[in-house]
């Protein structure tokens, strides 16, 4: 979690003079909470969806869905942390510093996992059109579970800097959660981190997807079913551009914000500009999690056929029985009015 987001430090002693970001601090108390809740509600509801029908439904019978699932499960890893962000941008930091830093390494986790889960769903993609005869031995379950484990092994290993130097302390009369880098290795830490949500976040996705998605642009176009064809370009650029739409903006301005002197902004009004471009852009990116769903699962019609079986096998025959017991009480207050004689449905049946 960026700590230009959640505490603006009150004083930066990086100008000629102390600024001052009081005005900052009180724009993202009244402006994240009821963005990161928002988030959360939405993400969790849809990610949550896309884990019980994989699990129930789908039964993981391909990569594509071993992919999903952890795609889902980084989302959810990364959503289940922004109440605790929310609660930290309203007020102060509450929680100690052992969930300090548990909450920041499931935040980068979640975040490094769905990045390169990402990109394992589009070169999964890429192999089943493209090299669809050797795909049939490469996009197995087993390697599917080798290199999602792997994967997490990675992403674990990217995190580990936000853990290390990320911890609570008293700072004036607040309590932060934010890094706390050594002074003499305070630029090196900074900008490493920096370039690396850039890197991993920004410019390997980009890559991955035009490596990808040219090749299979190709192929497609060489399909001789016109409707299927353009449907499936169609939902290909439409992925790009979504995810780029969201995570572009963050990483500028996190660009902005790390080399302040380089581009001339190292002064307290731009640091104040950045600070809240920081907020915005930042929370733009998370909601992405809430449009992985939509676009990685819900979008495809075999995954809304399973969804609608999951709905049909267990949500409504579950609000079926609580109106079936609602109409029961309703039944027995009311006597006799509605019977078998008067041939009137049998509500309390559900029939």
């Amino acid at each position: 979690m960026s700590s230009e987001t959640t505490s603006p430090s009150y004083y930066m002693y990086v100008y000629e003079e102390p600024c001052q970001k009081l005005d900052v601090k009180l724009a993202a108390s009244q402006l994240l909470p009821p963005l990161y809740s928002l988030v959360f509600i939405f993400g969790f509801v849809g990610n949550a969806l896309v884990f019980l029908v994989l699990i129930r439904c789908k039964r993981l019978k391909s990569m594509t869905d071993i992919y999903l699932l952890n795609l889902a499960i980084s989302d959810l890893l990364f959503i289940i942390t922004l109440p605790f962000w929310a609660h930290y941008a309203a007020d102060q930091w509450v929680f100690g510093n052992g969930l300090c830093k548990a909450l920041t390494g499931l935040y980068h986790l979640g975040f490094f996992g769905g990045v390169f889960f990402i990109i394992l769903l589009t070169i999964d993609r890429y192999l089943a059109i493209v090299h669809a005869v050797f795909s049939l031995k490469a996009r197995t379950v087993t390697s599917g579970i080798l290199t999602s484990v792997t994967t997490w092994g990675v992403a674990g290993f990217a995190s580990l800097p936000a853990i290390i130097f990320t911890k609570s302390q008293k700072e004036g009369n607040q309590h932060t959660c934010s890094p706390h880098y050594p002074l003499h290795q305070f630029s090196l830490w900074k900008n490493f981190q920096a370039l690396e949500m850039l890197l991993l976040g920004l410019v390997l996705p980009l890559i991955a997807m035009i490596f990808c998605y040219s090749g299979i642009i190709k192929t497609l176009l060489k399909c001789r079913n016109e409707k299927k064809k353009h449907k499936a370009v169609r939902l290909i650029f439409v992925i790009m551009i979504i995810y780029f739409l969201f995570w572009t903006p963050y990483n500028i301005v996190l660009l902005l914000n790390t080399f302040q002197p380089s581009f001339g902004l190292n002064n307290c009004e731009s640091s104040k500009t950045l600070d809240r471009a920081m907020q915005i852009t930042e929370t733009l990116a998370m909601t992405h999690c809430c449009i992985n769903p939509v676009i990685y699962a819900f979008v495809g019609e075999k995954f809304r056929r399973y969804l609608s079986a999951f709905f049909r096998k267990n949500i409504i025959p579950h609000l079926c029985k609580q109106c079936s017991i609602f109409y029961g009480e309703t039944l027995d207050r009311m006597n006799s009015t509605y019977t078998r004689s008067t041939g009137e449905q049998d509500i309390s049946t559900g029939l």
